[in-house]
């Protein structure tokens, strides 16, 4: 079924959108450097150290200004790991964007469409090893609001395998853009079900969460600073073993505070309430109470490459962690290679 759905919104878009505007094709190059050193008191199976470089290369067919096929992969390299490349993602997806709408489907980077989940709902971890989406996005947006909704498929069920797929909203609404309000949520679930030959005592599990917040942005209306922003609202976290337990709900409050200006940045989170366990999210906020602060220092900032050194200081009940990382990331941007016509009228 959701195969089909697929292929409908694909020939429904290249059949209502055929032009023939000059096509091209073009070549784009990214990646990101880190060094992620994680002193976790809490978790000491998660106190370790990540690091590597992650390079994303791809050939992009333009068909018209709407119209787009994109293919490359994704490398990923551990520092001193041996074979050198730890795995190669594939990047393979049709693309869809106007004005108002974007949609992807295939193997696309998430960055610039989930990169931007609440750590709560989607750990930081995965722009290091999980760089793509495997399924869809749809998104619409105009001048006052923001919606998307996607599938991303982790798991295809086999004789061994599980099924196991993500599936999430996102909106945002500024009612005023002269203004400093603004309200957004975040939703998404993953559908856990068994391999095709069960196992005893297996169970379909569903396991999420959701965030809406209300935040407000000074800065337009301050000179102090480059960048200020408070958000605060409410977390909910879904956890249901099918045939075990019934649908629990713990819930809690977040606020987050965020600061920049010229090279230096803060960002501090807080959260209270019951404690979730989201597969996907980070595993902090399965405490009742936990603060997370952020000290940035961008040294590198040139046209195509960022570099940033976080301190972050978690405290939880009983525990302070620290962690540091240093992040380099590169984007050359899409470069022209040739440009032809299509002499079809």
């Amino acid at each position: 079924m959701i195969k089909k759905f697929y292929l409908l919104i694909f020939l429904s878009i290249v059949t209502c959108t055929v032009s023939y505007a000059q096509q091209s094709l073009d070549i784009n190059f990214d990646g990101l450097g880190f060094m992620d050193n994680r002193e976790y008191k809490d978790f000491v199976a998660r106190s370790r150290t990540y690091s590597g470089t992650r390079t994303e290369i791809d050939l992009g067919l333009n068909l018209d200004s709407l119209n787009h096929f994109i293919v490359g992969t994704n490398m990923i390299h551990e520092f001193g790991a041996m074979p050198y490349f730890l795995k190669l993602n594939p990047v393979a997806y049709y693309k869809f964007e106007s004005s108002h709408w974007l949609i992807n489907i295939g193997e696309f980077p998430r960055d610039g469409l989930i990169s931007n989940y609440p750590r709560a709902l989607l750990n930081d971890t995965l722009m290091y090893y999980r760089p793509n989406v495997e399924g869809i996005i749809i998104r619409f947006q105009n001048k006052h609001f923001m919606i998307n909704g996607w599938i991303d498929w982790v798991s295809r069920q086999t004789d061994v395998d599980r099924e196991q797929f993500l599936f999430g909203t996102e909106a945002k609404y500024q009612p005023d853009l002269t203004g400093i309000f603004y309200a957004k949520y975040y939703f998404l679930l993953m559908h856990d079900a068994g391999a095709a030959i069960l196992l005893p005592n297996d169970h379909i599990s569903d396991n999420g969460g959701a965030q809406i917040r209300v935040g407000l942005d000074f800065s337009k209306k301050q000179h102090t600073l480059d960048s200020l922003s408070v958000e605060a609202g409410a977390m909910v976290s879904l956890e249901r073993t099918r045939g075990v337990n019934a649908l629990q709900t713990p819930t809690g409050f977040i606020a987050s505070l965020y600061g920049s200006t010229g090279r230096f940045a803060a960002f501090d989170e807080f959260y209270a309430g019951k404690g979730s366990h989201i597969n996907y999210g980070d595993a902090f906020y399965e405490k009742k109470f936990y603060n997370r602060l952020d000290l940035i220092y961008t040294p590198f900032l040139y046209k195509h490459i960022k570099g940033s050194f976080v301190f972050s200081i978690h405290k939880t009940p009983g525990y302070t962690s620290n962690q540091e990382v240093f992040r380099v990331t590169y984007d050359l941007g899409r470069k022209i290679l040739a440009r032809f016509k299509d002499d079809e009228k």
